[in-house]
């Protein structure tokens, strides 16, 4: 997962808690469409950022895959 994946997730999780503080939900359908509605925030987001760098955001990766292949390329310096 690369820093921009984890900042687009704390996006859509933030997103999602500040519209629920606002409208309350009560049931789970309530909560699961306003869950809904951050990730589309955050994916909206996400693809405006790839149409201006012109790259993919989302890696097969996970961000242990990362820090070891920075660790590997910071030992090779």
């Amino acid at each position: 997962m690369t820093n921009l994946e984890l900042v687009l997730n704390m996006l859509a999780e933030a997103t999602t808690t500040e519209i629920s503080r606002e409208n309350n939900p009560k049931t789970f359908e309530d909560n699961k469409r306003i869950a809904k509605k951050g990730g589309e925030i955050a994916g909206e987001t996400r693809k405006k950022i790839e149409q201006q760098t012109g790259k993919k955001i989302v890696s097969s990766q996970n961000a242990k895959v990362l820090k070891e292949i920075k660790r590997n390329k910071k030992l090779k310096q």
